[in-house]
């Protein structure tokens, strides 16, 4: 089991990922800084509860994403208006006439899901393309996909329509896709 220190280390390491993290639901600066830092010290605080059943990145993620979800529960009746920035996307093309998913624009091949996991770096690339969806695209996805939140709770935060959360998720997917594949996945018959 690793010390106190090393615990310690691994939070200042982990510090700017929390920071970023945060403002994707909150664009204040200063209060995402001031919601880590409740999670570090939850974290610190209850370190002996730690199990190393998870990784320890994982862990604290978790207690920053119930701290966050309160956030979003305590804020959800103060915000008046959700301003969307969604630029339309034309998801036509990724259809034939017929309606069915166009086979030129299939997924490219795609490695063992469990080999990518292992693999830092395809985390560097996800959050990279995570953080460059614009703000509302971002933020619905981070809710339902990496806080699980119920498409019904986060319509009733963002006071949005349940099918345009489902629009906005299904946007998001196709653009993380897309940014994924040009950044991680190789083409078939390209080389590391």
């Amino acid at each position: 089991m690793a010390s106190i220190n090393d615990y310690a280390q691994q939070l200042t390491e982990l510090r700017p990922k929390l920071i970023t993290f945060t403002m994707l639901q909150i664009p204040d600066r200063n209060y995402a800084e001031d919601l880590v830092q409740d999670a570090i010290i939850a974290a610190i605080e209850s370190i002996e509860k730690y199990e190393g059943k998870a990784a320890f990145d994982t862990w604290v993620y978790s207690i920053l994403k119930f701290k966050l979800i309160d956030h979003i529960r305590q804020k959800k009746r103060e915000q008046d208006h959700f301003a969307s920035d969604e630029q339309e996307t034309d998801i036509d093309g990724f259809f034939d006439k017929k309606a069915h998913w166009n086979p030129d624009d299939a997924p490219q091949q795609w490695h063992n899901p469990a080999e990518l996991h292992l693999r830092t770096h395809f985390w560097e690339v996800f959050d990279f393309c995570l953080l460059h969806l614009p703000t509302s695209t971002a933020r619905v996805f981070a809710l339902r996909e990496l806080m699980e939140m119920d498409t019904d709770e986060i319509c009733e935060c963002l006071a949005i329509s349940e099918q345009n959360c489902w629009t906005i998720l299904h946007r998001a997917r196709l653009k993380l896709r897309s940014c994924l594949e040009r950044g991680w996945f190789l083409k078939e018959g390209e080389s590391t």
